[in-house]
């Protein structure tokens, strides 16, 4: 009797947490750069032969690796990833990644996120334009132009968000380890005037 109280509990906990993580995403279907929560439950048995009782795992949470399409804006601050990579800004919390490429150039000549935290280059530094001389032309590889003069390129990361990720604001991830940047962007690039749209599909 307490076995079967103890399987339907784990199996109601393991469906509260998926109905969760679907509002969740549903939420964000619209919010530019997300991607989507999984959740992967397995089975734990517990004793053995005959008195082997099989409960259902909370379950991981992992982030979904789908690109999401890509929607031209024609706006020369909008960049979108493409390719395994991502945008990277310093918060107060640290380095976030994003996929999320909704950036400005503030009085300064800083290029600096939706939120207003600065957008950092392959070494780490934020990306300093020169704030007379307008919007850059940026190159497939990321590269930033400004008067055809070399002024600075977007940093592209890798990194592993692993189960459990934190997440920062709606499109952001907190890495657990520092993010590696991409050395190699034969495949991986950057799109000047297009933003990735929410990778959920809103059919359930």
């Amino acid at each position: 009797m307490r076995d079967s109280l103890y399987v339907a509990l784990s199996s109601q906990i393991a469906l509260e947490r998926r109905l969760d993580t679907i509002a969740d995403n549903v939420a964000n279907a619209s919010t530019i750069g997300f991607r989507a929560t999984g959740v992967k439950f397995e089975d734990v048995v517990s004793g053995t032969g005959q008195k082997s009782v099989s409960f259902a795992s909370p379950g991981k949470t992992y982030l979904s690796g789908a690109h999401g399409a890509l929607s031209e804006t024609g706006n020369p601050f909008d960049f979108a990833v493409q390719g395994d990579a991502w945008f990277a800004i310093e918060t107060p919390v640290g380095t976030v990644m994003t996929r999320d490429g909704r950036f400005s150039m503030n009085e300064n000549g800083e290029l600096m996120s939706l939120e207003g935290h600065p957008v950092l280059d392959a070494g780490g530094s934020p990306i300093q334009l020169d704030p007379r001389n307008g919007p850059p032309k940026a190159g497939a590889d990321g590269s930033l132009r400004q008067n055809d003069q070399l002024v600075g390129s977007i940093g592209l990361y890798n990194f592993d968000p692993g189960p459990n990720f934190v997440r920062y604001g709606n499109s952001g991830i907190v890495p657990a380890r520092t993010p590696e940047p991409v050395t190699d962007r034969a495949d991986i690039g950057v799109a000047q005037g297009f933003l990735e749209e929410s990778n959920v599909n809103p059919v359930l």
